[in-house]
């Protein structure tokens, strides 16, 4: 039972991690890197498809600009209010628009929709921009999380 007892304690001190804002800066701080790991992948992606799209390089950029809005986030209160969440919304935004990209190159493909079985294994991945959206969703998280100035 000694071991519940610390886990409650744990469980106390996540909590309060939660009220004064620590939790906002670690996830702050997630977010950048998720940001940074996320747009390397992503070009490595896009490379593979020789950037045949403009809106290829948009993840890509954002990528630099999320990890200096989740740096900013963990070390500005002031950052993680401006900053952090204007930053975190473009991203959601530019995921949410990538996967409607790779849901149109999908249809694109020979049979569209009527193939999906063969044409979403081979065609543009579906449901990689989301991870993306969950990076800006994470950044936003932060921002709520780190409301007291």
């Amino acid at each position: 039972m000694r071991w519940l007892a610390r886990d409650g304690e744990r469980l106390g001190e996540a909590i309060q991690d939660v009220r004064h804002g620590e939790f906002g800066r670690t996830l702050s701080v997630l977010t950048g890197a998720g940001a940074v790991i996320t747009a390397a992948e992503i070009f490595l992606e896009h490379d593979k498809a020789s950037f045949g799209n403009r809106m290829m390089w948009l993840p890509v950029a954002l990528g630099p600009v999320g990890a200096a809005a989740g740096i900013a986030g963990l070390v500005s209160p002031r950052g993680a209010h401006t900053a952090l969440p204007i930053t975190s919304a473009a991203i959601v935004a530019n995921g949410l628009q990538g996967t409607y990209l790779h849901a149109r190159g999908v249809s694109q493909k020979p049979g569209g929709w009527r193939n999906a079985r063969y044409n979403v294994e081979m065609g543009p991945p579906l449901l990689a921009p989301l991870l993306m959206t969950m990076v800006g969703g994470m950044g936003l998280l932060a921002s709520v999380l780190r409301r007291r100035l």
